[in-house]
């Protein structure tokens, strides 16, 4: 079945996104000074919020008031925190690899909440991705601490939950507004965690300041733009599987502008993560074919 075409202009903007996330860890460690990750994430997500409200210039009535701050919470506060947090006690590749479990928790919760039906493509397109990212980013003597395996399944959950409740909420506004809501209402509840459990941030430099001008504006406002655009347009599963382009990215980043080598299996991890983006965007427009055991829990 073909893709009509203005659902690949859809794809190719949401896919903007994740890709401009991948640039998140060489921004982080060679722009930003270490050891802030709550002031970090506060500072990427307010200012942004904000600005974003200035141009708008509307602020949520009734329930969305209750709802922003919700998915405030599941798509940035608490998904940074923990995103911070399995960074901190994992290498990399291990973070990584267990964030990549995200599309496959939007399959279900998909199916859970908005009654979106379980394809095999999607789950197969999920399996190969998680595959890709291992391939990419893992090393044989990488460890395996708790603490940071269970941050980093939160904060998968918790994006998930959250791209779900996007697309099921289905905002009244544009996506500018919804971004503006929820960066503002994610940066306000960061704000007293960051100021009680974190020092105060040396005197910024040029290029932290530059860091920072990357991660909020262009790292947060523009690409949750597009991010929940393309919720409001495509299948929740779709978009989450385009997730793996960020650490397909990362490592490009890594390798273009860090001088890192490139192995044979992170070029086979690459192929994967390809193959993973191209079967969950096909999956979703192909016709409905339910898994049975998934299909026979619901009935």
């Amino acid at each position: 079945m073909k893709i009509k075409s203005s659902s690949l202009s859809d794809i190719a903007l949401t896919a903007i996104a994740p890709a401009i996330w991948g640039s998140t860890y060489l921004v982080t460690t060679e722009y930003l000074p270490p050891g802030y990750p709550l002031t970090i994430a506060m500072l990427r997500a307010l200012p942004a919020g904000i600005v974003l409200l200035l141009i708008v210039r509307q602020l949520p009535n009734g329930i969305w008031w209750a709802r922003s701050f919700i998915l405030g919470a599941l798509n940035f506060s608490f998904f940074w925190a923990m995103l911070f947090i399995s960074a901190y006690r994992l290498p990399g590749g291990v973070a990584a690899t267990v964030g990549a479990i995200q599309p496959l928790i939007v399959v279900m919760l998909a199916h859970l909440l908005i009654g979106t039906q379980i394809k095999t493509m999607a789950i197969v397109a999920g399996f190969v991705g998680i595959a890709g990212v291992g391939l990419l980013v893992l090393t044989p003597g990488a460890a395996l601490d708790p603490i940071g395996i269970i941050a980093g399944l939160a904060g998968a959950i918790s994006m998930a939950f959250g791209t779900v409740l996007t697309r099921h909420w289905a905002p009244p506004v544009s996506s500018l507004t919804f971004t503006a809501w929820q960066l503002t209402a994610g940066g306000l509840i960061l704000l007293p965690v960051a100021l009680l459990f974190e020092p105060s941030l040396p005197m910024p430099t040029t290029e932290n300041i530059l860091g920072m001008v990357w991660l909020g504006l262009i790292g947060a406002a523009f690409t949750y733009l597009l991010w929940f655009r393309g919720l409001s347009k495509l299948d929740p599963a779709a978009v989450a599987s385009l997730g793996f382009l960020s650490p397909l990215v990362a490592t490009l980043l890594g390798w273009s502008v860090l001088g890192q080598n490139l192995t044979l299996l992170q070029l086979a991890g690459m192929l994967a993560v390809l193959v993973s983006v191209w079967l969950g965007q096909k999956g979703q427009m192909a016709p409905p074919s339910v898994l049975p055991a998934i299909s026979g829990m619901r009935s």
